[in-house]
């Protein structure tokens, strides 16, 4: 162990207070797991999953097997997203699923070729960047409330939306503000 260790570095108000305001989709949080260019796991939540009606969630691994020649373009990692649209929980006024990627600092606003990207896979739809304050939680929900989903164009009822800031995610839902199990 060496003697000497330097202090961090303290970042400046305006940094350290960044965030990103993303909607909150209303599906089954899902991801994929790539190793050496290959889709290695397929998950939920809490367990890795496989196609078949007893072993799936809402069919994602099915989907995720369909379409894995696109979805290693992701390259390696564990990528986590929404798995969202008809017959899972709200639904959004969509005929199909789809799967949103939840990193969208990483994600969004990416200068990446569509060769380079899955042409299967969309990121969260970004609300605001910027310094973090609470009016900008307010700004972000009322929007939308009064415009509806990003994702899903013509959808009135979103769920919400997440702030990300200094790596941390935290959500803010119209229903059930303080989490569904309190409510109950």
């Amino acid at each position: 162990m060496s003697i000497f260790s330097a202090y961090p570095k303290t970042p400046r108000i305006s940094k350290a207070f960044w965030c990103i305001i993303t909607e909150k989709l209303d599906g089954t949080n899902a991801q994929i797991i790539i190793e050496n260019g290959q889709i290695v796991g397929v998950g939920s939540r809490s367990r890795l999953i496989t196609p078949g009606k007893l072993t799936d969630n809402y069919g994602f691994a099915g989907w995720v097997e369909q379409n894995a020649s696109e979805l290693v373009k992701l390259g390696d990692g564990r990528h986590f997203g929404e798995w969202y649209g008809n017959g899972i929980q709200r639904g959004y006024g969509l005929d199909h699923k789809r799967f949103a990627l939840f990193d969208a600092m990483r994600w969004s606003g990416r200068n990446v070729p569509p060769e380079e990207f899955p042409n299967c896979v969309e990121v969260v739809p970004v609300i605001y960047r910027g310094e973090y304050s609470p009016a900008k939680v307010t700004e972000a929900m009322e929007l939308l409330r009064y415009g509806g989903s990003y994702a899903a164009e013509g959808f009135m009822n979103p769920e919400g939306i997440i702030v990300e800031m200094n790596g941390q995610r935290a959500k803010h839902t119209f229903e059930h503000v303080d989490g569904k199990w309190l409510a109950a």
